[in-house]
């Protein structure tokens, strides 16, 4: 089942990126979706990541949750080598200073809230999955 949901996934981001963004930012479940533009740290290469967000004003929000896997998703460690990224939402494209947060940050937990709710509960249930601690990311329009 696992291999059919993250099969899924590749379609999704596929369409999103293909179309554009025309089509793809509310496709699964009807989360909003963006598209996560880093280079990978070790290779140097572009890596795109469709991830469900929230909004807390103008920053978007989103989980290295990895479906509640005991290792965190390669996105991660690649906006923690280089902060400096580009989201899509939709069709529109920012530049973006990405930033993790844990439980220890005093925001995390009202953060969380946030994109918890989004997805219907669905981080709260993968944080159960797993020992770690589920980082949300605050990217950061620049300028």
């Amino acid at each position: 089942m696992a291999g059919l949901f993250a099969n899924v996934l590749k379609v999704h981001q596929w369409v999103y990126e293909k179309s554009g963004g025309v089509v793809g930012h509310r496709v699964l479940f009807g989360n909003p979706t963006l598209l996560l533009r880093t280079v990978g740290r070790k290779t140097g290469q572009a890596r795109t990541s469709a991830l469900t967000y929230g909004r807390d004003g103008a920053d978007y929000l989103v989980t290295a949750s990895n479906g509640g896997s005991p290792r965190p998703p390669g996105w991660l460690a690649n906006v923690k080598a280089r902060p400096e990224c580009e989201i899509q939402v939709g069709r529109r494209k920012v530049a973006v200073i990405a930033r993790a947060t844990l439980p220890d940050d005093p925001e995390y937990a009202r953060r969380w809230a946030i994109v918890d709710k989004v997805n219907q509960g669905r981080y709260s249930e993968y944080q159960k999955m797993t020992k770690r601690p589920i980082a949300v990311v605050v990217l950061s329009p620049v300028g």
